[in-house]
């Protein structure tokens, strides 16, 4: 009987995945929970919150959906609805004015008063659908910055070419669609931005090329304080590596150097500055990446959530905050976003695990 029992539990995906969550490293005082199940989860966009709980809106990439996580007051995570299925890798989400805008490869679509109409929600408003429809680095992630305006990434449509605009920029446009424009350019593949909560100047991740070799280029964390920067793509990476087939056209000084280098292809995805006040003082305005993990490495690395520390608007230390989706060579998930809750907790996307993970802290 009792080795049926231990069976039993082990075929439990709920107990599997507490055994998995167990592998997962952090500093002292914090902890991490399974908050919610969903399907390829990516970005995530935070809706409406109030005194009751509120909305966490998750994309995806490869299943075409689009789910709302309600929470309580007590940000425990309660029901998973499907919002909208069968869009072509609406993986960027952004919430504004209680509409959620969904990027969707070549579409922006609006889903407006979504945050009461969960259960039946609307049909979308197209803001655009004027935006390349190459799917090779496609998919979005989106966000309003502090000017107001919806910054969306379109990435190089291959592994290096010289594609002309808009590919390989950060496009910027009003809510509705219109005054779209080009913010900076040479970059490969942003796949997460946010601001500073000091300056307000923009940081995002960029992957770097591949085929190059396991440890070249470094992946980029980029700051761009004012518009109209060029990020080196595809002449140079990582600052200083002309690239082998367009470097001859354009010198690596004619460009913005990283803020910070990141390991070479651990595909840092969502990125966000830490403005909670739950964890110690010293992660405050901090950078926290998800690092999907290298696919084209003969041994794997990412597949954690880096820190980089920043001071006086430059990055000064670049670090592992948590590990353990990694287990050897083989990988058991892989984050792709991170989001801050109100309280100071810290939400983890998995798409591999179909998982959303709640990082807390607590004084020992």
């Amino acid at each position: 009987m009792r080795h049926l029992i231990i069976l039993a539990l082990l075929l439990c995906p709920a107990f599997a995945a507490a055994q998995k969550l167990e592998s997962i490293r952090l500093p002292p005082g914090f902890s991490i929970e399974t908050w919610a199940k969903v399907d390829n989860a990516r970005q995530m966009a935070l809706g409406g919150t109030s005194e009751k709980g509120g909305v966490l809106y998750v994309g995806s990439r490869g299943a075409g959906k689009v789910h709302a996580v309600r929470f309580d007051a007590g940000y425990r995570a309660g029901t998973v609805t499907r919002i909208a299925d069968g869009l072509d890798m609406p993986s960027g989400l952004a919430w504004k004015n209680g509409s959620l805008f969904v990027g969707a490869v070549n579409r922006i679509l609006r889903y407006d008063d979504i945050d009461r109409r969960i259960d039946a929600p609307p049909a979308p408003v197209v803001v655009t659908d004027s935006l390349p429809r190459e799917t090779h680095h496609g998919w979005k992630f989106i966000a309003f910055g502090p000017d107001g305006k919806l910054y969306v990434p379109v990435g190089a449509p291959c592994n290096i070419c010289e594609p002309g605009e808009p590919y390989a920029a950060m496009l910027r446009m009003n809510a509705d669609g219109t005054g779209r424009e080009v913010f900076a350019r040479g970059i490969r593949n942003s796949v997460g931005f946010d601001w500073s909560p000091v300056d307000g100047s923009l940081w995002f991740t960029d992957n770097g090329r591949d085929l190059l070799g396991d440890d070249v280029p470094p992946d980029e964390l980029n700051r761009a304080p004012r518009a109209g920067m060029h990020f080196g793509y595809p002449y140079c990476h990582g600052g200083e590596i002309a690239d082998p087939q367009y470097g001859a056209r354009r010198k690596c000084a004619d460009f913005e150097p990283p803020a910070q280098k990141l390991g070479p292809h651990v595909a840092g995805l969502g990125m966000r500055f830490y403005t909670g006040t739950m964890f110690p003082a010293e992660y405050r305005n901090q950078i926290f990446i998800a690092e999907h993990g290298s696919w084209n490495r003969s041994k794997k690395i990412g597949y954690r959530i880096s820190l980089v520390r920043v001071k006086d608007g430059k990055a000064v230390a670049y670090e592992t905050f948590a590990s353990g989706w990694l287990q050897g060579e083989s990988a058991w998930g892989r984050p792709a976003d991170v989001l801050v809750l109100p309280d100071g907790s810290l939400l983890v996307a998995d798409d591999q695990a179909g998982a959303i993970y709640r990082i807390s802290y607590r004084a020992r």
